[in-house]
């Protein structure tokens, strides 16, 4: 999938959507997709002939412009009161990704994608071969147009990368290989990622890295020297043993390079410090069960400032998320919710937010339409509150730290 990062990104199997609790995503996504097996009377061994002009159920495809091109496959079949969809991106490995509502109108085409938090809206031509439209995912709506495929112009999609078996849930695993680089100066962006086995960052702080490794805010790290928030690093790693670790054998794997790597050692302590609580609104909560594999990552990613998304992920990913990426101070869950879910969140931030990303928040804008400020938002879409108080919290006091050794 096409991404235009801004900042932060992560994600584990496809681009956009799992991740890491802790591999927190921050982007500015423009990306479309498209798939379905071809479903047609001559398929099903019928002798009858499908009326193109009526009927959408088959394999569509068409070329997205987002500076490079990327090929996308839609495949369109019957349902019950309907259709149903999957999207592929070839040029970006092929992985599909379930379309969550789809529906012919006289000659207007809709689909949602809510898994990316895309949509397209097309008008399918008097011939019924083409749908011409554009696909929104960001601000900035692009033309997308997707051609009835034939056996013969059908282009292949790639399959899908072998599944990686979990690592054993008491293995207590290192990083084999770990290469630190500075960063490049002027880079854009921020990055936490997880590919199968291997672990990248682009553009880090040490505080950003001790923030992923230990859940804590930036508030929440006493007594460390400037470069610790200033001087940013690349990073890429592979763990010994074999399998996917979980993302609490990742998060042990960062806290034992921290100490190995930047000779890292702190003590813990509690103070007073302005905090978030984050707890159930009176109308309760109103999130959606994931029905991904409990025992994968989760996923959070942003594709816009103010336009989050979350896959399969808990309250304290949700929480992390907001104090590591969002706020300007700790986030305490205080909501009692167990589970993991699927949900997203629209708002209009403030200058107060984003900062440690280094993005100009624009303005607020008086269109009717604008979504709400987050406090807002996260009550009417999610069921949630955020209340700003004082509270002690844990923080961590460094008793020594280094600039990475060399690799």
């Amino acid at each position: 999938m096409m991404m235009k990062q801004v900042a932060h990104k992560l994600d584990h199997g496809r681009k956009l959507l799992p991740g890491l609790a802790a591999a927190i995503a921050l982007v500015l996504a423009v990306f479309s997709v498209a798939g379905a097996t071809r479903v047609s009377a001559q398929a099903a061994g019928q002798a009858a002939t499908v009326d193109l002009t009526k009927d959408i159920a088959d394999t569509w495809q068409g070329t997205l412009h987002v500076g490079k091109d990327l090929r996308l496959v839609t495949k369109i079949a019957k349902a019950e009161g309907g259709y149903k969809a999957t999207f592929y991106s070839i040029d970006q490995g092929g992985q599909s990704i379930p379309v969550a509502k789809i529906t012919l109108d006289g000659s207007a085409v809709k689909m949602s994608v809510t898994a990316i938090g895309g949509t397209y809206e097309g008008k399918l031509s008097s011939d019924g071969k083409t749908i011409v439209g554009n696909w929104s995912q960001g601000p900035n709506p692009l033309p997308l147009t997707l051609t009835r495929a034939t056996p013969e112009t059908a282009w292949t999609i790639p399959e899908p990368p072998p599944v990686i078996p979990p690592m054993a849930a008491n293995a207590d695993p290192s990083f084999e290989v770990a290469t630190i680089k500075p960063s490049k100066p002027d880079t854009p962006g921020k990055m936490f990622r997880v590919q199968g086995r291997r672990f990248s960052t682009l553009n880090t702080t040490l505080s950003d890295i001790i923030s992923f490794a230990y859940g804590t805010h930036p508030k929440q790290l006493v007594g460390a020297p400037a470069w610790v928030e200033t001087d940013k690093w690349d990073i890429e790693a592979q763990p010994d043993g074999e399998g996917a670790p979980s993302d609490k054998q990742w998060k042990i794997m960062w806290q034992k390079l921290l100490a190995d790597r930047y000779k890292l050692a702190f003590h813990r302590d509690k103070k007073e410090l302005s905090v978030y609580v984050l707890s159930v609104s009176k109308t309760g909560q109103k999130l959606t069960k994931s029905a991904a594999d409990a025992g994968g990552l989760p996923g959070l990613w942003f594709q816009g400032l103010g336009k989050l998304n979350v896959r399969n992920a808990t309250m304290q990913d949700f929480a992390g998320l907001m104090q590591s990426a969002v706020l300007d101070r700790p986030v305490l869950d205080q909501t009692g919710i167990e589970g993991r879910w699927d949900f997203q969140l629209n708002w209009t931030p403030d200058d107060s937010q984003f900062a440690s990303f280094g993005i100009k928040i624009p303005p607020p804008t008086d269109a009717a339409n604008a979504p709400p400020a987050l406090y807002t938002a996260i009550q009417e879409q999610i069921g949630l509150k955020l209340d700003a108080t004082k509270a002690p919290a844990e923080v961590f006091v460094v008793d020594k730290v280094e600039k990475p050794s060399e690799n």
